[in-house]
């Protein structure tokens, strides 16, 4: 649902007189997605300058700290910025962080129009952009591609709204709904097309985390080996540190619970592993919060899975289902759940033999 608009910002579907805004926000849009799983704590954002028709200038935030896609596109366009009109994906940023703010370069530059996709949610932004904007004369239009804008940054909007990181929470499944023999707390299951894709997914989110009953079974490594890329934060909910010093996963975060012996600790230590007491799902999101991560990928085992989910903080889904049947196991949640909610969003597609079911649960 769009949010409402703030009073002298018109939310249009499209610029009037401006055949081409559709096309050159969607050039924005892809110009930002080439920077996903890069720009934590901030969101991804793309801009172009157009000026009498033509391109003057694009560019894309490539991480924190360095320029925004505005500044980045003002700078190739020079002297042509004057009289352009910008299409931003996101509203310009009118505060001081580690960067100068965009409106100063935006007014500075001479652009006369702006067209933005969506306004930003974080507190210190949240219409004021906008504002600075229009108080300067620049015409403001927001909406055009609003709704990519928000499925681009939703691991942006959820820590901006709901002030921890968005969990996707995947799991592979035969047929018949197991997704580990009885007596292991998970196993292989998909195809290697699949693992591909899930490396994919550790490579654009911030962390990944497992239970420390899968370190224990399977010894898993939660790299991104499979693809080129960056390995994310790997995290263990352990709460007896049980964790072995020898555990492929290390270095990693290792969440534990208040009353662990200090010898467990701090031999953890010495393999190379960071310990904090985070005995909670949500002590774990609020962890990760703190170190300016937007995305988690949740990737087991089932108690644990059942644990954030009744905690209500899994925001979306990715099923990957086998095509095999286990003849019996363990299910994607075991333990008690909340109640059934409905997806929404859901996509289908076939990778190698698996079918990948995904969706947003909010």
């Amino acid at each position: 649902m769009r949010r409402a608009h703030r009073a002298g910002v018109p939310h249009l579907p499209h610029a009037p007189g401006d055949a081409g805004v559709a096309s050159l926000m969607q050039r924005a849009l892809r110009l930002a997605a080439r920077a996903a799983g890069r720009t934590s704590p901030n969101p991804m954002v793309g801009a172009v300058l157009v000026r009498a028709g033509v391109v003057v200038g694009e560019g894309f935030h490539r991480r924190a700290g360095e320029p925004h896609a505005e500044v980045l596109a003002l700078r190739q366009a020079g002297a042509a910025s004057d009289g352009a009109t910008l299409y931003v994906t996101l509203e310009p940023c009118s505060h001081h962080g580690r960067t100068p703010p965009c409106t100063d370069s935006i007014i500075a530059a001479g652009v006369t129009r702006v067209v933005a996709a969506m306004e930003d949610p974080d507190p210190r932004v949240a219409g004021s952009g906008f504002a600075c904007l229009r108080a300067a004369g620049i015409e403001v239009l927001v909406g055009e591609g609003a709704a990519q804008a928000r499925r681009l940054n939703r691991w942006y909007i959820t820590c901006r709204t709901l002030g921890r990181p968005r969990v996707l929470y995947k799991w592979a499944a035969s047929l018949d709904g197991a997704v580990a023999p009885v007596g292991r707390a998970s196993g292989r299951i998909s195809g290697e097309a699949s693992a591909r894709a899930v490396h994919r997914l550790r490579d654009r989110l911030d962390a990944v985390i497992v239970g420390v009953g899968t370190v224990l079974a399977d010894d898993p490594r939660l790299t991104v080996r499979l693809v080129r890329g960056r390995n994310p934060l790997r995290v263990v909910a352990d709460r007896q540190a049980r964790t072995p010093v020898t555990a492929r996963v290390l270095p990693a975060l290792i969440c534990t619970g208040p009353a662990v012996p200090a010898a467990r600790l701090e031999a953890l230590v010495r393999a190379g592993a960071e310990v904090v007491c985070a005995p909670r799902p949500a002590d774990i999101l609020a962890e990760l919060h703190r170190r300016g991560h937007l995305g988690v990928l949740l990737e087991g085992g089932p108690r644990l899975a059942a644990a954030f989910w009744s905690a209500g903080l899994v925001d979306e889904v990715a099923a990957v289902i086998a095509p095999r049947l286990q003849g019996g196991g363990v299910p994607a949640l075991a333990g008690p759940g909340a109640a059934a909610l409905p997806l929404h969003d859901v996509r289908l597609r076939r990778i190698g033999d698996d079918l990948w079911v995904t969706g947003a649960i909010r």
